[in-house]
């Protein structure tokens, strides 16, 4: 313990790191603590971002076979475990296989849904934008009948005052002529 204290005390590096006591973490919140404080310690440096893993590919059938396996009697007993190997081998590559294709077989029918929700959409957009359209046209042909008729009425004001002053002119006239049918104040 003697030795290690003045190992640490020891400044042979000027500007060398402080030593840190060694923590062994006892689960793995705690590790998970220690390495982001580790990160922290120095926040301008990056931190480490793993690449994703290569996915696994099975090893290529070989194009020639040089110990091709008989079917003569008497194969020695080591022939069995070269024979249990390939098998694996060849039912792994068939697997892995099997495993694309049907990665291949839901990719795509997630894409022909994506499409199909696409054609959906875009439909529903449509309909919807031909009902807008519609409303815009009818709002637009209201006001130009409103307007219209705005027009006419100013049109037949101008009009009817003009008649509405010769009326009143034939009614002035009509009601001179005319002899009241009785005399206020006479008895």
């Amino acid at each position: 313990m003697a030795a290690h204290t003045q190992k640490n005390e020891k400044t042979g590096k000027p500007g060398g790191k402080e030593a840190q006591p060694l923590i062994i973490a006892k689960n793995p919140a705690e590790e998970q603590r220690l390495k982001l404080e580790k990160l922290m310690r120095n926040p301008d440096k990056l931190a480490p971002i793993p690449d994703r893993p290569k996915e696994w590919n099975p090893r290529a059938p070989p194009e020639f076979v040089r110990d091709v396996m008989g079917s003569s009697a008497g194969a020695g007993s080591g022939e069995f475990h070269v024979y249990r190997h390939l098998r694996r081998r060849e039912y792994q590559r068939q697997d892995f296989l099997d495993t694309m294709a049907e990665k291949y077989h839901k990719d795509q029918e997630y894409l022909d849904k994506v499409k199909q929700n696409q054609e959906a959409a875009e439909e529903r957009t449509a309909k919807r934008r031909k009902k807008r359209e519609k409303l815009k046209q009818k709002k637009l042909t209201a006001k130009k009948a409103k307007e219209e008729t705005k027009n006419k009425n100013e049109e037949g004001d101008k009009r009817s005052a003009s008649s509405e002053e010769e009326e009143e002119q034939d009614r002035e006239a009509d009601d001179d002529a005319e002899v009241p049918s009785f005399i206020m104040g006479k008895k």
